[in-house]
């Protein structure tokens, strides 16, 4: 199983950055997707997740209304489109796939509940 996040890099505040995340050997549109972010000295958070169909998606406080998750299951990519960044956004970016009975809240923000994670890719929000 591999999952290869890429679009990582340097933007000033207010920028706009879009992640990709190619995912192969596993069977992609069975599995729900997340990202994840985690910056230097503090732990891994949830960004956004997205259902097994792309029918449903949730995202963090702190993105709501800025970034937008999207899949295709047909190319076996998941995306994440990320507007008007802040500083506070800077952190390195994972994507991540888990098997989920139900769509629920509480499971799809945990990354406990994803089985299978990517290498990460850096962004940076310069002020």
């Amino acid at each position: 199983v591999q999952l290869q996040a890429s679009g990582g890099g340097l933007v000033q505040a207010g920028g706009s950055l879009r992640l990709s995340c190619v995912v192969s050997g596993l069977f992609f549109s069975s599995y729900g997707m997340g990202w994840f972010r985690q910056a230097p000295g503090k732990e891994r958070e949830f960004v956004a997740t997205i259902s097994k169909s792309g029918s449903w998606t949730y995202y963090a406080d702190s993105v709501k209304g800025r970034f937008t998750i999207s899949r295709d299951n047909a190319k076996n990519t998941l995306d994440l489109q990320m507007n008007s960044l802040k500083p506070e956004d800077t952190a390195a970016y994972y994507c991540a796939a888990g098997l989920f009975s139900t769509i629920n809240v509480v499971s799809h923000t945990k990354s406990s509940a994803y089985g299978h994670w990517g290498q990460g890719t850096q962004v940076t929000v310069s002020s």
